[in-house]
Order: structure tokens, then C-alpha cells, then sequence
């Protein structure tokens, strides 16, 4: 088939794909949401994530590592007030040859996470790939992940494509994936050597209080098996090997797990069954699925007819999201949504998305922070400081880090500026919640301009709040509180 046949071939089929989706959000049959999960601490407060990708620039950096320094950290908390990362590592360069980990390259990765740190960030560690690794073709064309001794595609023909996710149809690339996952049944081993990686970071990274847990495998693809038979079939087992390794040498991380990229992304549910943490105690394991609606992937802009259409496919996605949350006990962390923001309401567009994730009470990581024209910087010359652009604006939005309980509901709305925080207190959670407020709202100085109120059950005042001029946080501590008892945060600028 020629490149362009195949093309409109694929276009034909995602355009079908879009109808599918809008008449699946019209009958969808509506289930009532059992309790919400969230992360937590070692307070047990709850987390409310909020962050970025760091980055896409680390799948063709030499050595693996994404582009920031640490002044540029301290540049994005002072621009967005995020508090969570997704750090890209990749299995090429953590093990080159088989067997035996680059050391220095996990010093590094280690020294990017204490920039972060030092900042109170949350690090999520992610084990990236697209299109299984460069290694599928000889002229390494495209693709990030695996290390050449565990790509094996017969000789199979990979070409580039104009779309870069065609690549995935490849002969070679749809081969590699079917050894990695034993569908070929010539190659057995390559599952146990990635979790056997993954046990090597885990051990490196264990009781580092920054590094909150690891995302198993970045968008996986089945190659030949798609659908339930891939998902539940050998994803599931790659992630008991994963978790089996990381949990002999990391009791206390939480394991984030995606669903199969393709059509999860655009609002199909899962089949990713419920899984089993082998950890004492309470598991930990955490959902983190991808959204990236099929209009806009279709080239399709955030405004008119085409908005209605984006908006059935976030409201799929969600409802979607949720069940397989429910089915799998876990907490709902959004890893990565993001658009090119020169496109008609792309600003619009992130805004719908923070609001649906605070609606579900779910974390978010906007993809990326590169210099791209979808990351929050304008373009700068080398040696010049980072200029938020537009993204930055959206992105700092007041959240809550923490909250001292069960959340009930929570939600910045833009028109009043008003930050909402209602939840059930808990005995066993110490600790305050912790609101960030931007200084274009709520303004800077040792009094910043905002309003606290703080309702609890029979109007008791012995509340106590602190100001952190710095980090722009207001701590907010209700003590006295009974278990199941409701208090509800309001904060509005003056």
C-alpha cells in the first residue's frame, strides 16, 4: 500500500472512530461513581497533583536527559507553582547491553530528581518508549525505548512516515513489539530483563522521599494483539514481573499503570484488570491513563462544531476513566493530555482539562515542558532566561497540594477566582492542607491579598493558617475535627 493510501486509509478509519465515540457518549449508560482513591503521604494527607512532562527532548538527547537545568526548575515553579514531574528515563540508556546499568547515567537521573527535591516537588519515574525504540531500523529514524540487544524484528521493513504514529503500523516495529511480549514465543526473556530494570531503579531510588512512585511502560502497544486479549493478557503480566521486582527492594512507592494507547487515549475504556500489589499493606497503585481527543489528533481546532465533538470525547474519556479506576481500586493520576497552544483555543482547551480533573479529583501532568510550541515557555536565545508564554498563564492556576483528609470536592472556578476545598476529616492524617495561590490573583508580601474562610462542624474557630510567602502555599490547620466530620476551605482574593 502506498504511504498516502495508507494515510486516508487510517484518516477514513479515525474518522469513523469519532462518530463511534460521540454516539457511545450519547448512550453510554450511566453509572453512579463509587468512592474516590486518592495518593497520599506519609502524613496520609491527601496529594492533588499538578505538573509537567520533563520532556520530550530526552528521547533524542544523546545521553538520554531532558533539557532543563536546575535554574529552569526553579524558573517553572515560579511560573505555574507546579508541584509533580514525570521524569522521562529510557531502558536504552539505563541498560545498553544486557545486564549491565549505566551507572552514571541513574547519577544523573538522581541529580535531576534532587533539583526537584529541593523545590517540594512530587517525581514521578517514567520508563518511556514510542514505537518500541530507534534500534527497529537501521537508520534509527525514529521510535525511543529499547536498547539495540532487545529489538529483534526478523529484518523487517520499518520506513518513516509523515505522521510519526503510522510508524507503528511498520512491519518491523509491530514484529519487535511481538517478541517483547512473547507472542512470538521466540524471545522469552525480554519481559523478565525490563522488569529486572525496573527492580535495578527501584532499588536505586527507594526511600528517596521525592521519587513518589514509577510508571511502568510509557503508551504500550501489543503490536499484533490489541484490545482485551493484550491488555489482559500479557501487559497485565509484564506488570506482576514489574511489580514483583520493585517490591522485593520499594515497599512504600506507589506504581503508576497505563492501559494500551491506542483508542484509551481517545476515550475507549480499558480492559487492564484489577491487579494485585504485592507490597505490605494497602496497595499502592495508581491509574494513569492518557488523553489526547481523536478530533484534535485529526487536526481538528478547540472552537465551533469541532468543539462540541472534543468535548463528548473528554466527557467519554472521564466517564470511561472512571470505571476502570473503580475496577482496578486506584487512585486516577492524568499523565499526559497537551496541544500545540498556537492553535484556535488551545488555552481554552487546557482549561476544560483542569477543571475535568478537578472535577474527578485527579492529578494531572501536561505533556510537555520542551520548547516546542506546546510547553509553557516562549522561544529563547541561548543564555536568556525562560519566558512563560501562553500555557504558563493557564497552568498557574490555584490547587490544593495537600489535603488534611478524605477530599469530598474541590475546584478553582475562574470567574469568582475562588479556590473551594470540602472534605471528611481523619483522625490518623496529620499535617495541614496546603493551598497554592498565584500572585497575579491573590497577590504577593507577607499579607497577600486573599480571603480564608474555613467552615467546620458547629462553627468552631480554633483553626490556624500560616502564609508561605516564598513558595506562595497557605497552610491551613483544622485541629479537633471528629472522624467523618466535613470542613470546607474557601479562599477569594480580598
Amino acid at each position: 500500500m502506498q504511504r498516502t493510501d495508507k494515510r486516508r486509509l487510517v484518516t477514513a478509519v479515525l474518522t469513523v472512530l469519532v462518530l463511534v465515540l460521540g454516539g457511545l457518549v450519547a448512550t453510554a449508560t450511566r453509572h453512579t461513581p463509587g468512592p474516590t482513591r486518592y495518593l497520599t503521604d506519609s502524613q496520609g494527607r491527601a496529594l492533588f497533583l499538578h505538573g509537567l512532562n520533563t520532556s520530550g527532548s530526552a528521547k533524542s538527547d544523546p545521553d538520554g536527559l531532558p533539557w532543563i537545568t536546575e535554574e529552569d526548575v526553579q524558573a517553572e515553579y515560579d511560573a505555574m507553582g507546579t508541584n509533580f514531574v514525570r521524569l522521562l528515563i529510557q531502558w536504552q540508556a539505563l541498560e545498553p547491553e544486557e545486564g549491565v546499568y549505566d551507572e552514571a547515567y541513574l547519577d544523573a537521573v538522581d541529580e535531576r530528581v534532587e533539583w526537584y527535591a529541593d523545590r517540594g516537588y512530587h517525581v514521578l519515574l517514567d520508563m518511556h518508549q514510542d514505537l518500541y525504540g530507534r534500534y527497529t531500523s537501521p537508520e534509527e529514524h525514529s521510535g525511543n525505548g529499547a536498547p539495540e540487544w532487545a529489538t529483534h524484528n526478523d529484518g523487517l521493513r520499518v520506513e518513516s512516515q509523515e505522521t510519526w504514529e503510522l510508524v507503528y503500523l511498520e512491519p518491523g516495529v509491530v514484529r519487535a513489539f511481538d517478541h517483547f511480549w512473547g507472542t512470538t514465543g521466540e524471545h522469552p526473556e525480554l519481559m523478565d530483563a525490563y522488569a529486572d530494570a525496573w527492580g535495578h531503579v527501584a532499588a536505586r531510588f527507594s526511600g528517596n522521599p521525592a521519587v513518589i512512585g514509577y510508571d511502568l511502560m510509557n503508551e504500550p502497544f501489543g503490536g499484533s494483539l490489541q484490545g482485551a486479549d493484550f491488555e489482559a493478557g500479557p501487559l497485565a503480566e509484564l506488570y506482576r514481573r514489574c511489580m514483583e521486582r520493585i517490591r522485593l527492594v520499594d515497599q512504600e512507592s506507589w506504581i503508576f499503570l497505563e492501559g494500551q494507547a491506542v483508542g484509551v487515549n481517545w476515550g475507549l475504556p480499558s480492559s487492564l484488570p484489577h491487579l494485585d500489589d504485592p507490597r505490605e499493606g494497602e496497595p499502592r497503585i495508581a491509574y494513569a491513563p492518557h488523553m489526547y481527543a481523536l478530533p484534535m489528533d485529526l487536526g481538528q481546532p478547540y472552537e465551533g462544531e469541532a468543539k462540541e465533538r472534543i468535548d463528548s470525547s473528554v466527557d467519554l474519556w472521564s466517564h470511561n476513566v472512571r470505571l476502570v479506576g473503580e475496577r482496578m481500586e486506584a487512585p486516577i493520576v492524568l499523565g499526559e493530555f497537551g496541544l500545540d497552544m498556537s492553535g484556535a483555543g488551545a488555552p481554552e482547551f487546557v482549561r476544560r482539562m483542569l477543571e475535568e480533573t478537578e472535577a474527578m479529583a485527579s492529578g494531572r501532568v501536561y505533556w510537555s515542558n520542551d520548547h516546542d510550541g506546546w510547553g509553557p515557555w516562549e522561544s529563547r536565545e541561548e543564555g536568556e532566561e525562560l519566558t512563560p508564554g501562553p500555557l504558563a498563564d493557564v497552568m498557574n492556576r490555584a490547587y490544593p497540594r495537600t489535603v488534611a483528609g478524605d477530599p469530598l470536592e474541590l475546584g478553582y472556578d475562574d470567574a469568582s477566582a475562588t479556590l473551594s476545598v470540602r472534605y471528611t476529616e481523619r483522625s490518623e492524617v496529620s499535617g495541614a492542607t496546603e493551598l497554592y495561590l498565584p500572585e497575579d490573583v491573590f497577590g504577593a508580601g507577607p499579607g497577600a491579598g486573599f480571603e480564608l474562610t474555613v467552615d467546620t462542624p458547629g462553627g468552631r474557630d480554633a483553626w490556624t493558617s500560616r502564609w508561605d510567602e516564598r513558595m506562595r502555599v497557605l497552610h491551613v490547620t483544622v485541629p479537633g475535627s471528629a472522624d467523618g466530620e466535613v470542613t470546607t476551605l474557601t479562599v477569594a482574593p480580598e
